[in-house]
């Protein structure tokens, strides 16, 4: 009995601990479901924003109503608290979406690959005149077009000739008397063969007795025939050209080298083409000659591979690519990264270190200087250490956050102080302007050839600048400037290809803004607009005369793609910060 009332009272208390245990601990388990709910909210109020136009924000993900790309959340800047404070922060979540890869910089071999195109071209040593060495009339051509192959010692053509048969008269004349005057017998032999007939020749005709009218002429090469310059019934001189003819078992192939490119291409290195004609084929040879002079109308000059093509598969006139490796002077290996890692816009090159702490990843802005590129590569010469790991890819996207946090970023250049000029130079450099706007509307309009025109027109109006007048500050900062722009609109007027304009326009672009940040414009207002996604989404600069974005770098496939970042006004560079006004103004003509 006593038993059975324990376990009563036992399962009582478990009954009442339980009991009470859910109303204690129950009413607890509200304020983790209150704090989800409230995480939630905080989660619904984040702002997402475009990587690559960072004036778009808004409360829920979705596509950028500009470029169509997924928008990413902007970073609360409160966690970067205890970082560098150019530092930026970026969650695992927001790498991922904007595409942000990282490397360790290492050395490499500095080795540059020159990219070259060609022609095949028939060897101008194995190239030969096949003349006569009889005068007279043609009689008959047995090889009647060009393309034809002789073999040495083949008749190619018979010819008439009065001299000859004046010559072989005389030769029977002198044989009637050749035993008392031998000497006269021999002159006359003489005077066939210095028309290049040979002793068998001379001897069938004495043995004949008869003056021959007509006479074989004998290939003295073997070869292909390139040209055909006589027709049947012509008169030819002694030692004129009949034909010329080509031996195509060695051949040499021309690749053009450009100015920027001349110093990696040398003498004695190996280069590897192939024939557009030939898929699948690669052959190799090196460079055996480079032109001494460049030509004038190309800018061009030509580097010779001189290679064997017994079975004649390579032929005159066809297109060749190839590719010089060229080692860099100095050490063998160098830091080298990849191109995507720079942002740069003419003098300035930037890279973003990653850096590791416990509120988690974030990136840091350090300028760099930059040495020869290497294909898709360049080498540092300065500001990055082995070891250190670097953004490769997303650096925009980095950029564009650093911008909206107010942190240094590729997007802010500094501010130049308008220098004091007479108003007849600042006059002659808006003229310069003016030209250049001819160039970036040609662009604008995808149409090279008037861009080049109006590269050429630049070239000639910065020669009529004056700047006798300068002070010696204002005329060291235009001498740079006036070269650069020389030399960048110079290689828009050598380039037909659109591509090369708008490489070679970027860095006259970079001048032209420097030029009116240091000196300013005879004119109300002009722009400076930026494009995000130019050069692999790099970005780039451009100056305007008007306020309306037209995009010269992509031109009619992505026309209205950019975004006005700073106004110049008449006379001074001062001009408008990147405010929401800016970004406004810009926003609307995307």
């Amino acid at each position: 009995m006593n038993n059975k009332k324990t376990i009563i009272t036992a399962i009582v208390t478990l009954v009442v601990g339980l009991l009470l245990g859910w109303l204690i601990f129950g009413g607890s388990e509200a304020e983790p479901a209150d704090e989800h709910l409230h995480d939630t909210e905080v989660a619904e109020e984040t702002t997402w924003t475009c990587s690559m136009h960072p004036q778009i924000r808004q409360s829920e993900p979705g596509d950028c109503p500009i470029c169509g790309m997924d928008l990413i959340p902007l970073e609360n800047e409160n966690n970067d608290e205890g970082l560098d404070p150019n530092a930026i922060s970026m969650s695992p979540t927001a790498m991922q979406l904007a595409n942000i890869q990282t490397a360790i910089v290492g050395n490499m071999d500095s080795v540059k690959k020159v990219r070259l195109n060609g022609k095949v071209q028939s060897d101008e040593r194995l190239v030969y005149s096949q003349s006569s060495h009889i005068p007279g009339r043609i009689e008959n051509l047995m090889v009647n077009f060009t393309g034809e192959y002789v073999q040495k010692g083949q008749v190619i053509a018979s010819i008439y000739s009065p001299d000859l048969v004046t010559a072989q008269e005389e030769l029977f004349e002198a044989q009637n008397i050749g035993e008392s005057q031998p000497a006269l017998f021999r002159a006359a032999q003489e005077k066939l063969k210095n028309w290049k007939l040979t002793e068998e020749q001379i001897q069938q005709i004495l043995e004949s007795g008869a003056v021959q009218e007509n006479f074989e002429i004998r290939a003295d090469v073997s070869g292909y025939v390139a040209e055909k310059i006589v027709n049947t019934g012509d008169y030819i001189s002694r030692g004129q050209a009949i034909y010329k003819i080509a031996d195509l078992t060695r051949v040499w192939i021309l690749f053009d080298v450009y100015e920027s490119d001349m110093p990696w291409v040398n003498q004695g290195e190996k280069v590897a083409f192939t024939i557009a004609s030939l898929p699948g084929k690669t052959f190799e040879g090196e460079i055996s000659f480079i032109d001494p002079v460049i030509d004038p109308k190309t800018r061009v000059a030509k580097a010779r591979v001189v290679v064997a093509n017994p079975n004649l598969a390579l032929k005159p006139e066809m297109f060749a690519s190839g590719v010089a490796e060229a080692q860099l002077s100095g050490d063998n290996e160098a830091l080298v990264v990849p191109k995507s890692a720079v942002m740069w816009t003419g003098k300035r090159s930037v890279v973003y270190i990653k850096s590791s702490s416990e509120q988690g990843v974030n990136f840091i802005m350090r300028e760099v200087t930059l040495g020869p590129a290497l294909g898709e590569s360049y080498v540092i010469e300065s500001g990055l250490m082995e070891g250190e790991e670097i953004a490769v890819n997303g650096t925009f996207s980095i950029d564009a956050a650093a911008q909206l946090a107010g942190k240094p970023s590729m997007m802010q250049r500094p501010e130049s102080k308008t220098m004091e000029v007479p108003q007849l130079f600042r006059q002659q450099i808006t003229e310069v302007a003016r030209a250049y706007f001819n160039i970036k509307n040609a662009l604008v309009n995808d149409d090279p050839e008037t861009a080049q025109k109006a590269a050429g027109k630049v070239s000639t109006t910065i020669e009529n600048v004056n700047m006798q007048q300068l002070e010696e500050e204002a005329h060291q900062r235009w001498m740079p400037l006036q070269k650069k722009l020389k030399g960048a609109s110079a290689m828009i007027s050598a380039n037909a290809d659109i591509e090369k304009q708008r490489e070679h326009f970027n860095t006259l672009s970079d001048a032209m803004l420097e030029t009116t940040e240091s000196f300013g414009l005879e004119i109300d207002k002009t722009y400076r607009q930026f494009c995000p996604m130019a050069f692999d989404d790099k970005g780039a600069f451009w100056l305007s005369e008007s306020e309306e974005v037209l995009n010269p770098y992509f031109g009619d496939m992505m026309l209205r793609c950019g975004e006005v970042k700073q106004t110049y006004h008449k006379g001074q560079a001062t001009y408008l910060k990147d405010d929401s006004a800016t970004q406004q103004a810009g926003s609307h003509h995307h």
